[in-house]
């Protein structure tokens, strides 16, 4: 049994042509990584294309695998199926994982080397499949970008470090206090990197990706940016959104499917409005418009509100009546108490009971009263 596992390529205990095919495709792409990892170009080029190690020889890894599922023979080479897992230093607790495909040739010697490494069907980019990555830190954040120059990049971390303090203020600091910012060249490249259809964001300036759950070990999210939306926002504007999906990377951990997205995105925008003296016809003028045009809102905005192919205007009026549950609770039980009915509701694992409990033991109130509450809340802020 030891001579088989010594010596996978014979074919012993029945292996297979396609047996012996995937290891020697593993054990490129195990010297691949290892020939990124420690900046070896030399090495890397003698796996492939190099095309990849100049895009991404910018990015501070900690680690990068690749872990081949199936090799596929074509009549030129082959095309290997593998998950490539990778760590950025100082960011990722637990490695990002993503799908890719690999276009392999084959050497009259029979060794086999690499000339594309992609995407795999139906899976998002990466940000180095959108050209050279640039990296700019922070004090607190890594801001990466593809066809961005390094003076922009370092405007978006000057803000991403201002965010941090501030959620860490009203948050806590029981989150790594860090950040990783994304910016791709466009509102395409924004797409490319969600694997969603560019519609779905336009006049979005950022959205936060990442695991959720509370187990602790989700890697850090990623805060991507639409450049052509940001770009129009002032200087206010700009602060607001990237403290408000700062918010997001700080609570993940007590964010999950019990959450609403009214309390979620709120509470976001809470933070994000925190200090910049915006009042809430400032901040809320859809939602001030419908008020005064005798159109107020009745419930909550629910999860559906909040999808991206909404209609703008009610897309507005979801976020700007979380912001106003969120603001609130913290006006009339407090920024600890918010903070802890957030908490709460994130200890439930499903939506089914999570926002009554919390709303009974942390601000002693039921759905039906808390609703008045808010709707009475509404129209005086907004009225």
């Amino acid at each position: 049994m030891g001579l088989c596992l010594l010596l996978p390529l014979t074919g012993c205990g029945g292996g297979t042509a396609a047996d012996s095919a995937r290891v020697q495709v593993q054990h490129v792409l195990d010297r691949r990584a290892a020939a990124l990892l420690r900046h070896d170009e030399t090495a890397y080029g003698k796996t492939g294309t190099r095309a990849e190690y100049t895009r991404l020889r910018a990015l501070p890894l900690a680690a990068w695998t690749y872990r081949v599922s199936g090799v596929h023979r074509t009549a030129t080479g082959a095309t290997a199926d593998a998950d490539l897992s990778y760590r950025i230093t100082g960011y990722d607790k637990a490695p990002v994982d993503a799908q890719r495909t690999l276009t392999l040739g084959r050497a009259a010697d029979g060794t086999w080397y690499v000339t594309a490494d992609e995407p795999a069907r139906q899976t998002g980019q990466q940000l180095w499949d959108q050209g050279r990555v640039t990296a700019v830190r922070g004090a607190h954040s890594l801001v990466l970008g593809a066809g961005q120059r390094a003076a922009d990049l370092r405007t978006y971390a000057r803000l991403a470090d201002r965010a941090v303090p501030a959620v860490s203020r009203a948050w806590g600091t029981d989150w790594t206090g860090r950040v990783v910012v994304l910016v791709p060249r466009s509102l395409q490249g924004m797409a490319g990197l969600l694997g969603s259809p560019a519609s779905n964001y336009r006049g979005i300036a950022a959205v936060t990706t990442g695991e959720a759950g509370g187990s602790g070990r989700a890697p850090a999210d990623r805060v991507v940016v639409n450049p052509e939306a940001y770009a129009v926002l002032g200087d206010v504007g700009k602060q607001v959104v990237l403290t408000h999906e700062t918010t997001h990377v700080a609570t993940r951990a007590h964010t999950d499917a019990a959450t609403p997205l009214w309390l979620s995105e709120g509470y976001a925008d809470w933070i994000g409005y925190l200090g910049t003296g915006r009042t809430p016809p400032d901040a809320a003028p859809e939602l001030a418009r419908a008020v005064k045009d005798g159109r107020p809102p009745a419930a909550l905005p629910t999860d559906k509100d909040f999808g991206f192919t909404s209609e703008p205007s009610e897309l507005a009026r979801a976020y700007e009546g979380g912001w106003l549950a969120c603001r609130m609770i913290a006006d009339r039980w407090g920024t600890a108490r918010l903070g802890a009915f957030y908490r709460a509701v994130g200890t439930h694992r499903q939506r089914a009971g999570a926002v009554e409990d919390a709303l009974k033991k942390v601000l002693g109130t039921t759905p039906g009263a808390f609703t008045e509450q808010w709707r009475q809340y509404v129209g005086t802020q907004l009225g």
